[in-house]
This record gives structure tokens, sequence and C-alpha cells, in this order.
């Protein structure tokens, strides 16, 4: 009988991932969750998004070094 090859799981940090927190406002943390529920998509899932398209529209203004 052939063997059955199980892989195995990666270690958090292996997978191309990073884990950091953030402190929100308790209404944006609601926002967040209302919108994610109206998807079939986590939490983290729509903030990555949001975050990725937040910083293909983002510029740093140079001029307002203090």
């Amino acid at each position: 009988m052939a063997k059955i090859k199980i892989p195995k799981k990666k270690l958090k940090g292996e997978d191309g991932h990073k884990t950091f927190s953030i402190r929100v406002p308790d209404d944006l943390y609601e926002e967040l969750n209302t919108f994610a529920s109206k998807t079939e998509l986590s939490r983290n899932e729509i903030i990555t998004i949001l975050l990725k398209e937040a910083l293909n529209i983002a510029e740093i203004d140079d001029h307002s070094v203090k």
C-alpha cells in the first residue's frame, strides 16, 4: 500500500505574514466588525485589503515637516 504524505504545518512567522497589534477607537472597531460581517471575509482580510489600498493612494507631504 502506498504511503500518504502529510505536509507539516508551517509555524507562525513562517507563512509570509507578520503579526502586530494596533489600538483603534471603539467605533472604528465596531465599523470593521460590521463591515466584515457583511462579507465572507475575516476582519484581518478586510484590514489587509484596506491597508494595501490606502498605501496605493497615500503620499508623503514633504512640505509639512516641522
